[in-house]
């Protein structure tokens, strides 16, 4: 069997890609799809003057307003109708994934399979209204505030404000849903995907643009794409790593049959937690430098400080920012992988370790690997996210895509090229089917 799977990977080709129409209606539906979401970053949003917006955005990009730009494709820099793009999803997402491990009532419908999954994402998609809510109502209030970006403040202009930025986000939430369901790929994780990308060319274009005029030299360009290409091997080898446990199981007896145990493997992901803790640690850390840029001329000094201690490619910053990310590489991974529930499930199936007694021993022996390994994980994630930082403050290149983004991209990629090769090989699985089933009719 095995060999036959590697044999149909091996005639993956071009030829075999021209005929699975299935497939390629999943892709120009996905395709189609991810172009109404960056023609939504281009429509304004009602009520706003663009020029006087421009010139407070620029003195805000440092801190967190920066970061979600950059996620949101640049929508926040156009205060466009996605401008909060999908990062409440996902904060909602993983609130109920906290939640699911503290309220017993939510943890017994994650146990419920696909009807508890039914209910666990609705609950999510009211809180993803909710929190839209709110923060579509801070963008409001911080946009009166601003110098001349609101034409007509008022309770009318927060009103719309609200209702435009949160339409944008549950539109958002239900496009990546029909991606998931009808496209190719996981939706949400695509839409991210594409907001990054967009900024690419720009980035690259201003890179060239700065090498052109001398102020970076032609050796540092070239060094950092160099760099640029290790990094991503190295992201994409990692990723693909993981411990894989034997797991035995032990002889059947079916009727007067008996049936040999087999063996299969429990994978362990030395990446467990994914993007999840550089997001968080990223936040976390401008959020000083957002507080900074709404408070200005307001006398707080001690603000000023920690903003400027606390900003790219200073020490502190280096050392805040690795010791988060390492936090919550073990805080993520110890909420989505439950060593005991693995241990139950593999004692109800009959399932063993060789040379650990099933149950608790399991249980323990599971969570020290998946420790262990988590450890060269968060190792990983930190010196992948913290290169960008470095090249910054020592070379000053405008590096576009930093740790998250580039972690980002690179997974969403591979999880794409994969979901795509499964397709082919379920294609040339049922054109073997159907041969087999024509020879079988003519003899």
């Amino acid at each position: 069997m095995a060999s036959a799977a590697e044999q149909l990977a091996s005639n993956l080709n071009f030829s075999a890609f021209a005929k699975a129409e299935e497939l390629k209606k999943r892709i120009w539906f996905t395709l189609g799809a991810l172009l109404v979401y960056r023609l939504g970053t281009y429509i304004p949003m009602p009520g706003i003057n663009p020029v006087a917006f421009a010139q407070a955005f620029d003195q805000a990009q440092q801190g967190i307003i920066g970061m979600f730009n950059m996620f949101a494709g640049g929508a926040v820099e156009r205060m466009a109708i996605f401008a909060l793009g999908i990062m409440p999803y996902i904060s909602a997402s993983i609130i109920m994934q906290l939640m699911t491990t503290v309220v017993p009532t939510l943890e017994q419908l994650k146990k419920e399979g696909e009807q508890g999954r039914k209910v666990i994402n609705q609950y999510t998609r009211y809180g993803t209204v909710i929190l839209a809510a709110f923060q579509a109502y801070g963008i409001a209030v911080g946009l009166e505030g601003a110098t001349n970006v609101v034409t007509d403040p008022g309770w009318f202009f927060r009103a719309s404000t609200v209702i435009t930025l949160v339409g944008g986000t549950m539109f958002l939430m239900w496009l990546g849903e029909q991606i998931t369901s009808r496209g190719i790929g996981n939706g949400i994780s695509l839409i991210i995907f594409a907001g990054i990308v967009a900024g690419l060319p720009s980035a690259v274009v201003q890179t060239l643009e700065l090498g052109r005029q001398g102020s970076l030299a032609t050796g540092i360009i070239l060094a950092v794409i160099i760099l640029a290409v290790v990094v991503i091997a190295f992201i994409v080898f990692m990723e693909r790593a993981q411990r894989r446990l034997l797991i035995q199981y032990p002889k059947r007896q079916m009727g007067n049959r008996m049936f040999e145990g087999n063996t299969s493997f429990l994978p362990l992901k030395l990446n467990t937690a994914g993007v999840i803790p550089p997001i968080f640690a990223s936040s976390l850390l401008l959020v000083p430098a957002t507080l900074s840029g709404f408070g200005q001329g307001s006398g707080n000094e001690w603000l000023t400080y920690i903003t400027a201690a606390l900003g790219h490619g200073q020490p502190l910053f280096m050392v805040f920012y690795a010791a988060m990310i390492i936090f919550f590489c073990f805080f993520y991974t110890a909420i989505v992988f439950n060593p005991s529930d693995t241990a139950d499930n593999l004692k109800k199936h009959g399932g063993f370790i060789p040379g650990i007694r099933p149950g608790e021993r399991t249980a323990q022996y599971i969570d020290h690997v998946l420790t262990r390994i988590t450890v060269v994980g968060a190792l990983y994630i930190t010196v992948v996210c913290l290169l960008p930082e470095f090249l910054i403050s020592a070379t000053g290149v405008p590096f576009y895509f930093g740790g998250t983004s580039l972690l980002i991209v690179v997974s969403v990629t591979m999880d794409t090229v994969s979901q795509i090769q499964g397709h082919l090989l379920a294609h040339q699985y049922e054109g073997l089917v159907k041969k087999a089933k024509l020879r079988g009719k003519r003899r």
